[in-house]
């Protein structure tokens, strides 16, 4: 059978979902035709980079962290929250490193994850019924008839912020604000401060120990590159297609087309049917692609979608994010991994224990309990251990800031807190101290895994 040939705009002609309805549709293509003639926001270089340090993941060589907010947010948009979130994915980076003696592939879910999709296309209040809000790149959160009318103008609001958020990202990993050193004093501060301080200050100790031997044989951030800067690739999920294919460039040098909006992309648990859209224009550009896989995943589908999105079983290409709650993880995971253990596909696992455990409290507020999240990861290593696959990464929705969105952790952030920082767009986010709350438990099994 031979395969359709692939164009840029080829996922026109196939059925799409979650996708917003613009009323001005001249003004749409105005604004697709801005984004196609604006310079790239990264590059194929780049990309092919992420892929190869995403091949060790594959191989078991590296640990994929994946972090970042759940819906990025113009209003919320400047420089110290950018930094803060960058602070904590770097903070969580060393303890696993450390802990599995091995690289950690950085990826930032941020400069472009604007878009969300949603379970309706309209919700309702007081009686009155609006478009769903699908992030700051579609319309506004604001629940009024014009806030909620999707603009075409969001989307090159959204490439300029993203560019703006990238050439600071590159600052941070270049300039020495990454310096593992800082770092590390970092963690040391939160160790200090944290309620369970006893339990973590064991490996902070190790940590410090071994930078110590490493500054006593002459190995520095003065002469070592790799001490004073990092690397923090990008992603967001490729909801709005017409902002990706706007944003598609075919490389001068390999003539490969990459989608230059993110170094990686995902496709959703919404969006991945294989006859669809989103899965067409994936096939088609080099980038390294995520799927999410919850409970609803059949094995025939997902073995399409290997085959479609990854004919040549490239190392790095693939990865599987699997959300399926803390109660079925053990249950419908096993039957995933086995198939593509079983058809040699090599891909990345990785586990995303956050929205498989969104509730809603009592007082109102959609969150999600550290309890939970920690018990779908251990769920997802055990899998793993049992099959003897390798549990590659891990994919959180998190920021630097001080939020109470998530309950639990060792600071017991309860129902009622909820209300006292709750600045989420979408979904509920770990905060700072959530986040290596978790980063230091991973550590152990980690630690375990590699021993």
């Amino acid at each position: 059978m031979t395969t359709p040939i692939w164009t840029p705009s080829s996922w026109r002609k196939h059925q799409i979902v979650q996708q917003p309805e613009y009323k001005d549709l001249a003004a749409l293509q105005k604004a697709e035709q801005q984004l196609a003639a604006l310079p790239p926001l990264v590059f194929a270089g780049e990309i092919d980079q992420l892929k190869t340090d995403l091949a060790k993941v594959a191989k078991g060589k590296a640990f994929l962290l994946q972090g970042g907010d759940c819906a990025e947010s113009f209003l919320e948009f400047n420089a110290n929250k950018i930094r803060d979130t960058f602070k904590v994915l770097m903070q969580m980076a060393i303890i696993m490193t450390f802990s599995a003696s091995s690289p950690v592939v950085k990826v930032g879910r941020i400069a472009g994850q604007y878009a969300k999709p949603r379970s309706s296309d309209t919700e309702t209040c007081n009686g009155i019924e609006l478009p769903s809000y699908r992030g700051d790149i579609v319309n506004d959160i604001a629940f009024t008839a014009e806030a909620r009318e999707a603009s075409p103008e969001r989307l090159v609001t959204a490439y300029h912020q993203a560019a703006s958020t990238l050439n600071l990202v590159r600052a941070f990993a270049q300039g020495g604000f990454a310096d593992l050193h800082r770092v590390h004093s970092w963690n040391q501060d939160f160790v200090s401060n944290s309620p369970l301080s006893d339990k973590y200050q064991n490996l902070a100790d190790q940590i410090d120990q071994s930078l110590r031997f490493m500054e006593a044989c002459g190995v520095n951030s003065k002469n070592t590159p790799q001490l004073h800067e990092t690397s923090l690739y990008t992603s967001h999920e490729a909801l709005l297609l017409g902002y990706e294919e706007a944003l598609t460039r075919k490389d001068s040098i390999s003539g490969d087309w990459y989608d230059c909006s993110a170094h990686m992309l995902w496709i959703g648990d919404r969006t991945r049917q294989p006859d669809h859209a989103h899965v067409e224009f994936l096939r088609g550009v080099k980038n390294p692609v995520g799927i999410k896989v919850g409970p609803s995943t059949q094995v025939s589908d997902l073995e399409k979608l290997l085959e479609i999105l990854n004919p040549e079983n490239q190392a790095g290409r693939i990865t599987l994010i699997a959300r399926m709650g803390a109660e079925k993880i053990t249950e419908h995971l096993p039957k995933l991994v086995q198939a593509v253990k079983h058809s040699g596909h090599e891909v990345i696992w990785s586990s995303d224990p956050m929205h498989g455990n969104t509730i809603k409290a009592s007082t109102g507020y959609k969150t999600r309990s550290v309890d939970a999240i920690l018990k779908e990861m251990k769920g997802f290593f055990e899998v793993h251990k049992a099959e003897g696959t390798h549990a590659g990464g891990v994919h959180f929705e998190m920021t630097g800031q001080n939020v109470t969105e998530c309950i639990g952790g060792a600071y017991m952030i309860s129902e009622h807190d909820l209300a006292d920082r709750y600045h989420t767009h979408c979904d509920p986010r770990l905060n700072g101290e959530q986040a290596l709350e978790l980063a230091f438990l991973i550590a152990d099994t980690l630690k375990a895994a590699r021993n």
